[in-house]
């Protein structure tokens, strides 16, 4: 593609040095880019893209985007007032908007993305169509496929819209399900994409030190629902705090559908229980009611398969080829996710405040009476160091015994993170807490303290199969340890 007619549509402020070059890919990384390449100067929190343009031009750069001007350079600069804005419109226009192609729908929220586009990709397979998902795990092409690698909830825009065009053409997928973070919404990284519909799953907090409030955080998550178009449809938590809040941001003409279990909305469940075996209710739907049997447990799958369920009503599925789907599937990875029967191990994802409420009322639905909740966590380093009390507080709250450990310390010095963690707790009573900063030896002593009647719930990592320490990056997989402690293994 020429240089012109990649930014025929683009807002730019000035064409420096401007030839009518060919432009061959996209690049924001100098250590990566190729021949043809236009780099993409980002500026961020720890790096400035335009210091590493002259490296990016050695590697093959035949053009620039920035946001001034780069001194002593002969390759067309394209300036613009925001590359990490406008990095999406060169991707969208270089891969020729592949989302208006696709039926694209953007699933959004605090928790529960990931189990709702799975979901969702079981409920289109079940109606006989094909669907690829794009999230947490990666991107992977059919609900049975392997995931491949994605570094970002939602990759950076030129990888997403290279994916998204070879899911239409090479793969002749049109319906994609798609996990939205509110980092890529506040970044633009999905700018370009058309979706046709859009699913909350709630809001509570999470990644304050990136949006510093809830009212940013939330005008983040709005903008996938404000974006939408005449006809697409938008599908809320009715029971969520910001469910309302939501619903006022949809846009007219766009179709509104509702969910929940205590407020009325267009499908709830009702009469809920609990089992071993997982959660059973009625659902309620157009004035019909069906009974569902999921393998799945807790409150918060109850939740995930309402929203999943309304996509369906607002895709026009039958919501009995949507139900058969849902009750087949027996969990997403690293989601409540059973490592162990004798003591009950169950591995979550859960590292927010709600997240880790959620998920041990949960646990404790199936905790025998003559059985203990057990539950180790930690916080993640250069994150939100707010939530990290109020995690404390939840788990002393609801669980009988609490083990306070490293989750992925970062630069920050993991006893540091445990000790804002002891800060929300009312006694730090050892026969109730332990700490231990190691990860590993924590699970270790899980052995030690959990009986065959007990449930340990070990949260915050839930899939991930690493550990993000101070200098390194090591394999770490929380099922693994765990399977190998209670098998008797030493670790």
């Amino acid at each position: 593609m020429k240089l012109d007619e990649l930014i025929e549509y683009l807002k730019y402020e000035d064409l420096i040095n401007f030839k009518n070059v060919e432009i061959s890919g996209i690049s924001y990384n100098s250590k990566t880019t190729k021949n043809g390449d236009i780099f993409i100067c980002l500026t961020g929190e720890h790096a400035d893209g335009h210091e590493y343009a002259q490296m990016a031009i050695e590697n093959g750069a035949a053009a620039l985007l920035v946001e001034h001007k780069v001194e002593g350079v002969k390759v067309p600069q394209v300036q613009v007032d925001s590359t990490r804005h406008k990095i999406a419109d060169i991707a969208d226009r270089f891969y020729s908007s592949p989302s208006k192609g696709i039926n694209l729908i953007g699933i959004t929220g605090t928790n529960g993305k990931t189990t709702v586009t799975h979901l969702i990709q079981k409920i289109f397979e079940e109606n006989n169509e094909k669907c690829a998902l794009i999230g947490t795990l990666g991107y992977k092409l059919s609900s049975n496929g392997e995931y491949r690698d994605a570094k970002h909830t939602t990759p950076q825009a030129p990888e997403l819209q290279a994916t998204l065009r070879m899911i239409k053409d090479v793969e002749k997928i049109d319906n994609v399900v798609m996990e939205v973070s509110s980092h890529a919404l506040e970044q633009n990284r999905v700018g370009g994409c058309r979706f046709n519909g859009a699913v909350h799953t709630n809001l509570t907090q999470d990644h304050l030190d990136y949006h510093i409030t809830m009212d940013n955080y939330f005008e983040a998550k709005a903008l996938l629902f404000s974006r939408l178009e005449e006809n697409d449809f938008a599908v809320i938590n009715n029971d969520d705090e910001y469910g309302a809040k939501f619903l006022a941001c949809v846009p007219e003409d766009v179709r509104k559908y509702t969910y929940g279990v205590k407020n009325n909305a267009d499908i709830m469940a009702r009469d809920i229980h609990f089992s071993l075996n997982g959660a059973e209710f009625k659902l309620c739907v157009n004035g019909e009611e069906y009974s569902v049997n999921l393998h799945m447990n807790g409150m918060f799958s109850v939740y995930n398969v309402l929203a999943a369920l309304t996509a369906a009503l607002a895709l026009n599925i039958d919501i009995k080829i949507a139900l058969k789907a849902l009750q087949n599937v027996h969990g997403v990875a690293g989601r409540f996710e059973v490592v162990n029967k004798k003591p009950l191990v169950i591995v979550d994802y859960a590292h927010t405040p709600d997240g880790l409420e959620n998920v041990l009322k949960s646990a404790r639905e199936i905790t025998p009476a003559d059985g203990k909740l057990i539950c180790l966590f930690g916080c993640g380093g250069d994150r939100d160091a707010t939530k990290r009390p109020k995690m404390g507080a939840i788990a002393q709250k609801l669980s009988d015994k609490i083990v306070i450990t490293s989750d992925n310390p970062r630069s920050e010095d993991p006893q540091q993170i445990i000790t804002d963690i002891i800060a929300g707790l009312q006694s730090v009573n050892p026969e109730i807490v332990t700490v231990e900063p190691d990860r590993g030896e924590a699970i270790a002593l899980l052995k030690t303290i959990a009986d065959n009647n007990d449930v340990v719930v070990i949260a915050g990592k839930g899939h991930e199969d690493y550990q993000i320490l101070k200098d390194k990056t090591i394999h770490f997989d929380d099922r693994e340890q765990a399977r190998k402690v209670f098998a008797g293994s030493v670790i």
